[in-house]
């Protein structure tokens, strides 16, 4: 299995996703756009498709690369491009809240301690 923990790095693909596109597509898309981040370092990439009824979670646990997808029932994931760059950072908790149908954008959060 997997875990994510707070020190996970997480970053949200803006533009909607065209969802054909298996491990290897949204891999491709990954290198692309972010060529200072090794895919393979531990990272989750996230990616939404155009009727924001599925999500994707892209990572790699150190044997391969995990492709998971939840696909809501009768509503969509509430989500707004957060700025102008193809992937934006996330935070674990704003993830899980995404992850649940809720609109993580809302969400307060306490400055992280470091």
């Amino acid at each position: 299995m997997f875990s994510l923990s707070p020190a996970t790095a997480i970053y949200l693909h803006q533009p909607a996703t065209d969802f054909r596109k298996g491990i290897d597509g949204l891999l491709g898309i990954v290198k692309r756009t972010l060529t200072e981040i090794d895919p393979m370092a531990g990272a989750v990439f996230v990616f939404l498709n155009k009727s924001r009824k599925s999500l994707r979670l892209l990572f790699y646990d150190g044997q391969g690369f995990w492709l998971c997808q939840k696909r809501l029932s009768t509503s969509r994931f509430p989500f707004h491009p957060l700025n102008h760059e193809m992937f934006a950072r996330m935070l674990l908790p704003q993830l899980l809240v995404l992850a649940h149908g809720g609109d993580f954008q809302k969400l307060r959060l306490a400055p992280q301690f470091r």
